[in-house]
Order: C-alpha cells, then structure tokens, then sequence
C-alpha cells in the first residue's frame, strides 16, 4: 500500500502526460497539440490571402494569439518537467518549438516574420509517438540508424557528384560558350547541377550537337545517380531488419533519452527510473 509520500510528484505526472503516450492522458495531449498544431498553420495560411485576410484579419490575429501563448505555455511545462532542461532546449524538437513559438512575437519587431510560424509543420513529427504501432516505430528508428550508418557513403557520394558537376560544367562552357547562354563556369555548373538532377528548367539549353549529345548523357547518368542514395540506406535498413520493433515511447523524465524496450523500468541511458508509480518504492 503506497502512501502520499511514495505518489509520484506533479512534475512526474506532468512529463508522463507531456513527453510520453503510453496513458490516455498523454495520447490525449497529443491529439490536443497536434490538432493546435494544424490549425496555426491554416491560420497562416489563410492569413497570406489577401481577400480573407482583409475580411477576417482581427479572427485571425486573436486565434494566432491564442495558439501562441498556448505554445508558449506547453514550452515552458516541458523545460520545468526535466531534471536536466537543457536537454530539451537544445534537442531537435526543442529548437523546433521554440522556433515556431516566437515568430508571433517577433512580428512586433519584424514585419511579416509572424509567416514563419509555418515552422510548426516539423512538429507533426511527434505524430509517431500517437500512431503507437510497432511497425511504424520501428521503421522511423531503422531510417535512423540506416542514414546514420551511411552518412560516410552518402558524403563520399555527394561529393563526387559535385566533382562530376563541376567538370561538365567546365565542358559544357567550353562547348557552348556565352552565345548560347554558358556565360561562366558557374552558371555552367549550375546548369549542369539541373540537368543530372532531371530537374531541367529549361533557362539555359545546349544548341550545338555536341553540347546536345553531353546533355542526353547527364540526362540518363541522373537516373541512375538518384537511385544511388536509396540503395545505401536501404541496404542499411535491411541489416536493421527487426532489431527495434519492441521500443515504446516512453521518454527519461532525466535526460529525455527515448527509444526504451517494452517494459523497460529504468533508462537505459543514465539509469533514472522511467516509471513515475515506481518512484520512492
């Protein structure tokens, strides 16, 4: 039988509600927030039109207002709730929320700043932590650790392709020169960076046959350049296969470490109790 002294204390409950969704409490407050969420960025939206903003602008306004200060106060719960604030403040998704909290106040020291509140975009990441189904926790930390593995193959990669655009670039100045609209090697490259990525603008064109004849071979080599990438980190994830479909969403109330198995009672990072009931027992 618990007494009051071994209940977990208002900060425990509250980082279990905010950080985690494994009660109704914190699956509820993710709808809450992820539905706050998509309506700021309506609101933004809907404010960039001219003909309802000039209808609706005061509407407009005082929702943004309330949203905001809503963030604002969220923001705040989450840094007290942790032993180690720091920890959050300078993770990804701290730096993603106090970014989308502070446009609106900026707006009152630059004019239309209040737009980048469309930042707020990157939060519907959390979407996962609501969506608690093991195959898709699973595969979001497999695409973690497959392009953490393959980030040295990837860089080597990308710079070779920037080698590669560098060079046709160079020929393709050589070869068409300004008449034709290379006028210098820069915006040569530029083009050159187009057209392997099959992006073609069409601003700049090749017209002698053999700048044509190049440009057909970096249209085709783009191709097979883009499925270079997706076969790196899906071999990756391959050897991942099945090794992490057993994490839950549980969050270290000390050192917001994430990613615990199952059942899991202490952190696997630093050792502090995860489970609030099983606090001062």
């Amino acid at each position: 039988m618990k007494n009051s002294a071994n209940k977990p204390s208002w900060k425990e409950r509250l980082h279990e509600i905010i950080y985690e969704a494994d009660t109704k409490e914190g699956k509820l407050f993710d709808v809450i927030l992820l539905v706050a969420i998509i309506a700021s960025i309506i609101l933004v939206m809907l404010e960039s039109v001219e003909s309802f903003d000039t209808k609706y602008h005061d509407q407009l306004n005082i929702s943004e207002w309330v949203i905001t200060i809503l963030f604002s106060i969220e923001y705040v719960l989450r840094v007290i709730t942790i032993k180690k604030p720091s920890k959050y403040i300078f993770s990804f998704f701290g730096i993603i929320d106090l970014l989308s909290t502070i446009p609106k106040y900026l707006s009152f020291i630059i004019i239309g700043s209040h737009n980048l509140a469309a930042l707020r975009a990157l939060r519907l990441l959390r979407v996962f932590r609501i969506l608690k189904v093991a195959r898709y926790i699973g595969a979001s930390n497999r695409l973690i650790v497959a392009l953490k593995a393959s980030r040295a193959k990837i860089l080597v990669f990308l710079f070779f392709v920037i080698i590669l655009c560098l060079i046709l670039g160079t020929i393709m100045y050589m070869i068409e020169g300004e008449e034709n609209g290379f006028t210098s090697i820069p915006r040569s490259v530029y083009w050159a960076v187009v057209t392997l990525t099959t992006v073609g603008y069409g601003d700049i064109a090749p017209n002698t046959p053999f700048g044509q004849f190049i440009a057909s071979i970096i249209m085709v080599l783009g191709y097979g350049i883009i499925a270079i990438p997706t076969g790196i980190v899906s071999s990756e994830m391959t050897k991942h296969e099945g090794s992490d479909l057993d994490f839950n969403t549980q969050s270290c109330p000390n050192c917001l470490a994430d990613r615990h198995k199952e059942n899991s009672i202490f952190c696997y990072n630093c050792g502090d109790t995860l489970n609030p009931d099983e606090r001062n027992t």
